[in-house]
């Protein structure tokens, strides 16, 4: 069994974070003893470790949540699960794509500002050099 602290320790979670997603009801084989102080399992420190994974893939907490009610009703869910590892895959890919986006936009704003520094090109970067534009 593993405290609050041992395991946050041990996972790299903060405690609040933690105790914030047993409140959630994401972990759902979480104990309390005599005290109400939560105890974990490995069942329940797995839990945390695949909410940790889901939440590193971007998942919101409301569709992990989903994915751990799911989960829970077993094998018959497979199909529904896959479906949102899907959906989550898609979303990874479009904001992988604007990523690569705003790298190539900083990667034009750097070879900018390098000829700029090496006096190759006038300073075109700082708005309050710019040319006053009409509001038409």
């Amino acid at each position: 069994m593993y405290t609050v602290k041992e395991a946050a320790k041990q996972l790299g979670f903060t405690e609040h974070t933690i105790r914030f997603y047993t409140d959630k009801g994401l972990v759902p084989s979480v104990i309390r003893d005599k005290n109400n102080c939560r105890l974990f399992t490995e069942e329940s420190m797995n839990w945390l470790i695949g909410i940790k994974h889901l939440k590193e893939c971007g998942m919101t907490l409301d569709a992990i949540k989903t994915y751990i009610e799911l989960c829970l009703q077993g094998d018959s869910t497979i199909e529904t699960r896959y479906h949102i590892i899907l959906k989550q895959k898609e979303i990874a890919k479009r904001q992988l794509e604007e990523a690569k986006q705003r790298l190539d936009y900083m990667e034009k704003k750097a070879k900018l500002y390098r000829k700029i520094i090496e006096n190759h090109i006038p300073d075109s970067t700082n708005p309050a050099k710019w040319p006053v534009k009409s509001a038409q």
